[in-house]
């Protein structure tokens, strides 16, 4: 993913956001339509938490009828995993909500997407149902599709042995973007060595910018603001995976503190690679590789988009709950 989104980060964002749905699937959905969905490989489901489609009980399955807005990796999607609403209230009082698999002939692709200051190439369309036909084994009753409860017991783990099915996902969702701002990041830096080597500065003595104090330290700041950046989110993922093991191991859960604590650093990720880009590259590059159709100034846009993408904007949000949870964990002990 990192080196696809270094070529294009919204084709990387598309291929990402709809091939790390598989995980999502077999966490809720019984092995027993596992075969028929994944076809062989050949299954890509874009998703969108919003539960804005109304779901109508019918014989043999259920009526959908709603538009869903920012299905990333929708037009090249086999599939649409979603929240939908369902009739009646929760046992708390609150709405019914399920998690649905929908495939690709149950819902138009609307064309509105593509005048976003960037990430264009995602495939970030609207998809809208109108009457479709959902059959019931499609469908996961009273399922919230950002609660990973699993101690090693969801459909996945169970059917392949691989911790990751009983995983949490809200993390892996930060920690995935963290790594497409990181290939976008490295493209804006591979654009900015570029021009070391072969752009003089603009005030005298007019050398290469490889040989300008200045643009050595901007090139070489960013160089290593990028790799710990990197490093972070490896080390981020390596802890997720290592959560899951012992999830379903029975060593200990995967907490609500660890998820909220792994997605943290990858929105700090999100953040920081952007910072990159807009502070130490943007800002000395220079105007020209900002014109319109420059490599680098698709990069900033793309890099832009991301940055204001609503998992950043959770980071608040976070850093209250892991501080409520850390001293609570600390009252208990």
């Amino acid at each position: 993913v990192q080196e696809i989104a270094r070529a294009d980060m919204g084709i990387g964002w598309s291929f990402c956001l709809s091939a790390n749905h598989a995980l999502m699937f077999a966490n809720w959905f019984p092995a027993e339509i596992h075969e028929e969905v994944y076809d062989g490989g050949n299954f890509r489901a874009a998703s969108m938490y919003a539960p804005t489609v109304k779901a109508t009980p019918v014989d043999g399955g259920y009526q959908l009828d709603g538009v869903v807005n920012y299905c990333s990796g929708i037009p090249w999607s086999t599939y649409f995993l979603g929240q939908c609403m369902l009739p009646g209230k929760a046992e708390n009082g609150g709405p019914r909500v399920g998690l649905y698999i929908a495939p690709k002939e149950t819902f138009e692709i609307l064309d509105d997407w593509g005048t976003t200051i960037g990430l264009n190439s995602s495939g970030s369309n609207s998809i809208r149902f109108d009457g479709a036909f959902l059959p019931e084994r499609f469908m996961v009753e009273d399922a919230n599709l950002i609660d990973y409860g699993f101690d090693g017991d969801s459909p996945g783990s169970a059917a392949y042995g691989n911790p990751m099915y009983s995983a949490r996902h809200m993390s892996s969702f930060g920690l995935a973007l963290a790594v497409l701002t990181l290939g976008g990041a490295y493209a804006a830096l591979d654009e900015y060595e570029s021009l070391m080597t072969t752009r003089k500065t603009t005030i005298p003595p007019f050398v290469s910018r490889s040989q300008d104090p200045d643009f050595l330290r901007y090139f070489g700041g960013a160089i290593a603001k990028l790799a710990t950046a990197e490093a972070a989110t490896y080390k981020a993922l390596e802890m997720w995976q290592g959560a899951a093991r012992d999830n379903v191991a029975g060593i200990a859960p995967f907490s609500d503190r660890t998820d909220a604590l792994l997605g943290a650093i990858g929105r700090e990720v999100i953040i920081q690679t952007w910072e990159v880009v807009e502070r130490d590259l943007y800002r000395t590059i220079g105007s020209t590789a900002s014109k319109k159709g420059e490599r680098f100034e698709l990069v900033f846009r793309d890099m832009a988009q991301a940055a204001g993408h609503r998992n950043p904007q959770l980071r608040d949000a976070t850093f209250q709950m892991l501080a409520r949870q850390t001293l609570a964990a600390a009252a208990d002990a």
